[in-house]
Parts: structure tokens; C-alpha cells; sequence
């Protein structure tokens, strides 16, 4: 898949700030800050993981650093990302609060949580904190077509990341397509439906053909077009389950089938319904 490259094991994407992102990431969204958020992360870490993501919005990043440092996981062996809280006024003020409850001195990504206010009043703040060195790279989550366009209109450093959410079942197409035209790497949470899509029977086919589990030919859908993903868990043997991705392959006709469950109509928006 164009824009991969196998890493240190783990299949990763460039990005547009000529970095790298593993395709395979642990989200902690609504996991409490402590020793549920803390265990599995280190979990995480200890199985191979590189890449964890954090909010500020989730009130755990202290969590993921004690559990980054307990690890022994070298710091730039981990792609850490968290997000700003745009309730807030200055992303660069958040970003080194969100450094200093994370215990470390830069994030490699740090995006613009969802677009309350409007798509471009946050960006300015975010390109400050990229070059006061807070993170290496900036991008923006739950953007549809046009609030994205609107911030890389304005941008003197257009955003590496959109992260939304993104599954067969909400096989966002216009959205992935206006991505990959600005050069921005679409990444997928809710991957898995928050478990809603792990009972559907066309994936429990597809993964009983296999020899797989359904999570695992769903995360496996994500990965084969080259999108980053992040599925939660605070369970070892389901953190362990979902790393289990990158030793088989969907074929053209499984692939086929998981785009049909698309239940969005291959729309460019972010979300059918904003929070804010």
C-alpha cells in the first residue's frame, strides 16, 4: 500500500511532517485515570505496541505517562498523541500542561479534539506549539470536508492527521478521498463500534473463513488501505487479540463485502451527529 513502510515491526504511515505513525495504536478513551488506564498501557507496551493515544479531554494522560515510564520502553520508541480541548483559549498553553501531566517533553502528535468554534480559530495556537517544540507534528480530529478545507486554506502548516470515526459500517469515502488529496492521513477510531459491529454476521463469516476473530478482520480493514487505528481496550487478551493483524490479509472479495456495510453513504462529514 503506497505511504506504508514495515518498521521496527510494525507497519507505520508517513506523515506529512516527514514522520511516521504505527498503524496500530491503544486508545484509552473513557478508560479512568489510574491503575485500569495505567495497566493497560503498559500492557500495551510489553506486547509491542508503539503508539497510544490520549486526550486532554479524557483526564488520563497522567496515567499513560506513569505507564510509559514503568514500562522501560524507550520515549522514542513510542509515537504518543494527545488532543486539545477546544473549550479552551490557547492549544500551545494546553500542550505544555498536557507535557507536563504526561512527563515528557514532546508529544508526536497533537490535534484539535473536534471543530467547536469553528474549523480555523484553534490552528494558529497549534502551530505554536509545533514550533515552540511541544509536538512534532499538528492535525485536527472529526473535520468534515469543508472544515478541513477551511483550516488548509488558512495553514502555514497544513494538518498531518484527521482522526474520525471510521469502520465498514461508516465507510466515510468523500471524507478518506478529500484526506488523501490534501496529503493529511485519515486515522480511525471506533473501529471496532465502540464492540457494536463485533456481533454483525458478515464480519463473524469473513473472520470464521479465516481462522481470525471478527476484531481482528475489522482492525485488518483499517490497516490494509493504510489508516492508522486505534481500538480500546483494557483487557490483556483483547489488547493482545487486536495486535494479531498484520500476519494475513483480506482478500479483494472480503474487502468487497466490508464495504458494503457501509451505513453513511460514503459521506464527507465526520460524525451524522456533533456533540458541541
Amino acid at each position: 500500500m503506497p505511504g506504508t513502510a514495515l518498521t521496527s515491526d510494525r507497519l507505520c504511515r508517513a506523515l506529512a511532517a516527514a514522520y511516521e505513525i504505527p498503524l496500530l495504536g491503544l486508545g484509552v478513551w473513557q478508560v479512568p485515570n489510574g491503575p485500569e488506564c495505567v495497566n493497560a498501557v503498559r500492557w500495551a507496551l510489553e506486547l509491542g505496541y508503539r503508539h497510544i493515544d490520549t486526550a486532554q479531554a479524557y483526564g488520563n494522560e497522567e496515567s499513560v505517562g506513569q505507564a510509559l515510564r514503568e514500562s522501560g520502553v524507550p520515549r522514542d520508541e513510542v509515537f504518543i498523541t494527545t488532543k486539545f480541548y477546544p473549550a479552551r483559549d490557547d492549544p500551545a498553553a494546553e500542550a505544555e500542561r498536557s507535557l507536563r501531566r504526561l512527563g515528557v517533553d514532546q508529544v508526536d502528535l497533537y490535534i484539535i479534539h473536534w471543530p467547536q468554534g469553528g474549523p480555523t480559530w484553534a490552528w494558529p495556537g497549534m502551530e505554536r506549539a509545533r514550533e515552540r517544540g511541544h509536538a512534532r507534528s499538528i492535525g485536527v480530529s472529526n473535520f468534515d470536508v469543508g472544515e478541513l478545507g477551511e483550516v488548509i486554506a488558512e495553514a502555514n502548516v497544513r494538518p498531518s492527521v484527521n482522526q474520525i470515526q471510521f469502520n465498514p459500517f461508516a465507510y466515510r469515502r468523500a471524507l478518506l478521498e478529500a484526506c488523501e488529496q490534501h496529503d493529511v492521513v485519515l486515522e480511525a477510531y471506533s473501529p471496532l463500534g465502540t464492540g457494536r459491529h463485533l456481533s454483525d454476521q458478515g464480519v463473524s463469516r469473513i473472520a470464521e473463513r479465516l481462522g481470525r476473530t471478527p476484531a481482528q478482520v475489522l482492525l485488518r480493514w483499517c490497516v490494509q488501505r493504510g489508516l492508522p487505528v486505534i481500538p480500546k481496550s483494557t483487557h490483556r487478551e483483547r489488547i493482545e487479540e487486536n495486535c494479531q493483524i498484520f500476519d494475513f490479509t483480506l482478500s479483494e472479495g472480503d474487502m468487497a463485502e466490508l464495504d458494503g456495510l457501509d451505513q453513511t453513504g460514503g459521506t464527507d462529514r465526520a460524525l451524522e451527529r456533533k456533540w458541541w
